[in-house]
């Protein structure tokens, strides 16, 4: 029945109950019959559209865009966000990265011109990789990673006197230092020696944290090196003060290949499946972060990012009161550059979607390529 013929059927009800002989309907009474009208079609349509209870209505609830803001549960926000800087042994360098859009090598002339617009528009943190290029950088030891006129520790010192704000994060790792390119010493037969690679590894970290990082994170994944580097930060009397962030969950794949060429880090021989964990090892992801928060880790990391949602989830589960970082890896922001220059979707849009599944998921801090665009993304 339409609404006319229900107030005119009402209509009709009203006039055979009256007593009135001249069937007279003031103004009051015809409003009064529309409006039971209405309320009668309104009830009938809501029965219709709800079939269960009335929680089940739900589009109320994000139907503005300041609404559906406050349906996330965590915010992106320029705080949460670290950007990666590779800053090489050449002083005057500025080099484009082709297989990674809109990142450079950077020498430490340039370094702080090439920040201090991020900085005007709220960058908080970085995180270093040093990026040796002269040919006698590299050997088997790593031997240059903690060398103190080396990109790293330069790098640092030049970071605080320039921007006493900026929270200095360094990645700690051999890979980039070692002539076989892998991220530890090896045995004779090409094994990782752990124990060798831990001590190596733990002194760099601790030289860097002397030479003035807030924070340190392990890439590595060699067992106990946690561990190690916390006993040496307290024997360096200096653990009250530095953030250990451990990589505790760092899978072997193929999405590292930009970050390699940004690096200079691609392996001379085999592969790194035997110490970063395999696609499919959850159960040993699990292990790693009960493992790293029981040596000591301060944040767990979570690499990479939006195809492990999943051990994000379970970082936060099984850390609950640490922090939980994601690193958006090079191959993830490689590749929703290419699919937005085809044509698949808008960078700006897709560049949140990834981010927000990844703070969704329990991180709540991110490191990004996107860092710079999102300076600006999140002033609009």
């Amino acid at each position: 029945m339409s609404f006319s013929n229900l107030v005119n059927d009402l209509s009709y009800r009203n006039r055979g109950d009256s007593n009135n002989t001249d069937r007279t309907v003031d103004t009051r009474q015809t409003r009064s019959q529309y409006s039971r009208a209405q309320s009668y079609v309104s009830t009938a349509a809501t029965s219709v559209s709800i079939s269960g209870d009335i929680s089940s209505q739900l589009h109320g609830g994000y139907s503005h865009p300041l609404a559906r803001a406050w349906q996330a549960e965590r915010q992106l926000t320029k705080s949460m966000l670290i950007y990666p800087v590779f800053i090489t042994d050449n002083p005057d360098e500025e080099t484009s990265i082709p297989s990674l859009p809109n990142q450079k090598r950077i020498g430490l002339n340039r370094l702080v011109p090439f920040l201090t617009p991020l900085v005007a528009k709220g960058l908080k943190s970085v995180m270093l990789f040093g990026v040796p290029l002269h040919p006698s950088a590299k050997d088997t030891l790593g031997t240059a990673a903690d060398d103190p006129q080396g990109p790293v520790i330069s790098g640092i010192r030049l970071l605080r006197r320039a921007f006493p704000q900026l929270f200095i994060t360094c990645d700690v790792c051999l890979c980039e230092y070692t002539s076989h390119g892998h991220c530890g010493i090896l045995h004779e037969d090409g094994s990782l020696n752990n124990s060798l690679s831990v001590d190596r590894v733990s002194d760099v970290a601790i030289a860097y944290a002397q030479a003035g990082a807030h924070c340190v994170a392990p890439s590595d994944m060699n067992d106990g090196r946690i561990r190690a580097i916390k006993l040496k930060l307290i024997e360096a009397g200096i653990a009250h003060r530095i953030v250990l962030m451990s990589y505790s969950a760092k899978f072997s794949g193929c999405l590292y290949g930009p970050f390699r060429d940004a690096a200079g880090s691609i392996p001379s021989f085999g592969d790194r499946k035997c110490y970063q964990l395999p696609p499919g090892g959850r159960g040993l992801a699990r292990r790693a972060i009960v493992r790293d928060i029981a040596e000591g880790a301060d944040i767990i990391m979570v690499k990479p990012a939006t195809q492990y949602l999943d051990i994000i989830s379970d970082a936060k589960e099984i850390g609950k009161d640490l922090p939980i970082a994601a690193y958006h890896v090079s191959g993830e922001y490689a590749m929703i550059h290419a699919a937005a220059q085809a044509g698949v979707f808008d960078l700006k849009t897709m560049a949140f979607e990834a981010t927000e599944g990844v703070l969704r998921a329990g991180a709540s801090i991110v490191v990004s390529y996107f860092t710079p665009e999102f300076l600006d993304w999140l002033e609009t």
